[in-house]
C-alpha cells in the first residue's frame, strides 16, 4: 500500500559530499514509519565516479573534484543549472522492482520534456534520456535494504564544457545536450522542478 505522505525538499544549490552523507544516514536509519523523500537540488562542479566508474573515462578533471560513490554506472559531471532529483523511496512499500522504478524515472523525464514539445526517449541498453541520440538527463541508483537513494540529473541551463573532459557515462564520444539549447525560451530550473515534482509524485502512486 502506498502510504500518504511522501516529503519534497526543493534545497537550491548544495554541495556534494555532505548530501551524500545525508542520503545514506536517512537510508540507514529509516524504518517501515519513514516517509519517502524527493530532493530537488543542483551541485556546485564535480564529476561523481559510480561503480563501475574505470579511471580511463576521466579525461582530464583538472580543477574539478573527482568523488567515488556507491551508484551504479560510470563517470559523469554535476554543476549549477542542472537539476538533480535524489529519490529515498522505501520500495518494498511501493511494491517496486529496481526495474520499475528506473522506467518510471525515465518516463517522468520523458513525460516532463514532451511539455516543452521536446521528444525525448530512453535507450534500453543506456540508462537515461536522449534527445535525436544526444543525452540530456542521466540515471544512477543505489538500493540498500530495499530503499532506494541517488536519481536522476538533467540537464537545464548549465555550463556544458566539463562534459568535454570525461567520457559520459562511460561512452566516448557521447554528446551531452541541455534544455537550453533545444528551446527557444528555456525555462527557470524552479519551473522546471515543480514540473518534475508533479510528475514524480503521480508516477509514483502519490496522486491518485
Amino acid at each position: 500500500m502506498v502510504p500518504a505522505e511522501l516529503v519534497v525538499r526543493h534545497l537550491g544549490l548544495v554541495d556534494y559530499l555532505p548530501t551524500l552523507e545525508a542520503m545514506r544516514r536517512l537510508t540507514a536509519e529509516r524504518d517501515a514509519t519513514t516517509p519517502d523523500e524527493i530532493w530537488l537540488l543542483q551541485h556546485p562542479r564535480v564529476f561523481t565516479q559510480g561503480q563501475a566508474g574505470k579511471a580511463e573515462h576521466l579525461l582530464a578533471p583538472g580543477d574539478i573534484p573527482v568523488v567515488q560513490v556507491d551508484r551504479g554506472g560510470q563517470v559523469t559531471y554535476h554543476g549549477p543549472g542542472q537539476l538533480v532529483a535524489y529519490l529515498m523511496l522505501d520500495l518494498r512499500r511501493l511494491g517496486l522492482g529496481v526495474r520499475e522504478l528506473v522506467t518510471a524515472m525515465e518516463q517522468s523525464l520523458v513525460e516532463l520534456l514532451a511539455g516543452y514539445a521536446v521528444d525525448a526517449a530512453p535507450k534500453a541498453d543506456a540508462p537515461g534520456v536522449y534527445v535525436a541520440g544526444d543525452k540530456v538527463a542521466s540515471l544512477g541508483l543505489r538500493v540498500s535494504r530495499g530503499c532506494s537513494f541517488h536519481g536522476l540529473a538533467l540537464n537545464v541551463d548549465m555550463d556544458m564544457s566539463p562534459f568535454g573532459r570525461i567520457n559520459p557515462c562511460g561512452y566516448a564520444g557521447l554528446k551531452m545536450v541541455q534544455l537550453r539549447d533545444l528551446l527557444e525560451t528555456p525555462p527557470t530550473l524552479d519551473e522546471v522542478a515543480q514540473r518534475l515534482e508533479r510528475i514524480l509524485r503521480q508516477r509514483l502512486g502519490y496522486v491518485r
